[in-house]
């Protein structure tokens, strides 16, 4: 029994069969890869909605906050809110040091917006 050798026609013939697979899942894969885009970039508008949301109800409590006199920061309620989010990030398999870093951040410019209402006020 022999073995038959493929042909330098038949080789080709592999060889283009294999490329055209691989291009056709390259295809695939962009189109794919388009789809996801298309709803992360979703996901990204509805955040920013949210956020600007969020700061508008930050803005009354920096309003309120500066027209009777308290700080414009609340050690105790962040530190309730961090414990929160991060229950909250675990809950949702978020990595709960990352929404930590989010809340920080936003808070950090929250107090920015409040320390500037009362130096106007």
């Amino acid at each position: 029994m022999t073995d038959a050798v493929p042909t330098p026609d038949e080789n080709a013939d592999a060889e283009r069969a294999a490329a055209e697979r691989a291009d056709a899942e390259r295809v695939e894969a962009i189109e794919q890869l388009a789809g996801i885009r298309l709803s992360i970039d979703n996901i990204d508008a509805a955040l920013v909605h949210l956020l600007a949301e969020r700061f508008k109800f930050t803005q009354n409590v920096g309003r309120l906050k500066a027209k009777h006199g308290l700080p414009p920061s609340d050690p105790e309620r962040e530190r309730t809110q961090i414990a929160r989010l991060r229950e909250l990030a675990l809950a949702a398999q978020l990595d709960p040091a990352f929404a930590e870093k989010w809340f920080n951040f936003v808070v950090a410019e929250v107090i920015h917006h409040h320390e500037r209402l009362q130096a106007e006020a």
